[in-house]
């Protein structure tokens, strides 16, 4: 049984934004107006976030891609009463949007602020409304939504690997930030494979997680800015 991970390589990453735009298209998330986006009630999955170093004049800027962290030990998942949020048998945070009653108590056990709570019904231009992804479900109001790693793909790729009478391979399952990133800064893939790209990234001396200290294991790693030794 696979474990999927993810890595990502700040030292590739240009913060082109090409990750988000492709989670949102993939994932059918709907926009915020300004007054919402004022309220800091944007919904949005996967974020580039900055961080400064330094005093001015002498300023860096570096940036975080920051999907869900799919952790092995969630903190969201033992607080929800219902059972909405649950951890499968891969790894995977996965989320029942007809099970969630909104109670919201996982997004405030997410030490990673990465679950978001659906305030409206959500709501697309008329233009776009064809270009929605018919592999993933609308999320109705009043529930909480979050990165899946792009599971439906998962679901695609076995049954694809079903019709061909073979076994899933780890190259059928691309996550769409992973397939979009134009720098080749996203890995994903199986942990537990020692041969798996991600495997041994995540095995590098340049390898982090976010807040690890926590104890939350999560399964997105990070590759600190220096040489790539890809």
């Amino acid at each position: 049984m696979p474990r999927w991970g993810m890595v990502i390589d700040l030292d590739r990453c240009t913060a082109c934004q090409a990750c988000v735009v492709a989670c949102k298209a993939e994932n059918n998330i709907p926009f915020s107006s300004p007054k919402e986006a004022g309220r800091r009630r944007i919904i949005s999955w996967m974020r580039v976030l900055p961080m400064m170093e330094g005093e001015y004049p002498n300023l860096r800027e570096r940036f975080i891609p920051r999907p869900c962290m799919h952790c092995d030990n969630p903190p969201c998942v033992k607080v929800c009463p219902v059972g909405a949020t649950y951890k499968n048998k891969e790894g995977l945070i996965a989320q029942v949007y007809t099970q969630c009653i909104g109670c919201r108590y996982c997004t405030n056990n997410c030490p990673y602020t990465l679950k978001y709570f659906n305030w409206f019904r959500p709501e697309w231009p008329e233009e776009m409304e064809n270009y929605l992804n018919p592999d993933v479900s609308i999320r109705s109001k009043g529930v909480v939504e979050k990165c899946t790693f792009c599971h439906h793909r998962l679901q695609k790729a076995r049954e694809k690997a079903r019709a061909e009478n073979r076994e899933l391979k780890e190259e059928d399952y691309i996550p769409a930030c992973v397939q979009t990133c134009p720098t080749d800064a996203i890995y994903f893939g199986d942990l537990d494979d020692s041969k798996s790209k991600v495997a041994q990234l995540a095995r590098s001396p340049r390898a982090f997680r976010l807040l690890e200290e926590l104890g939350t294991e999560p399964k997105v790693y990070y590759l600190s800015e220096g040489e790539w030794h890809g």
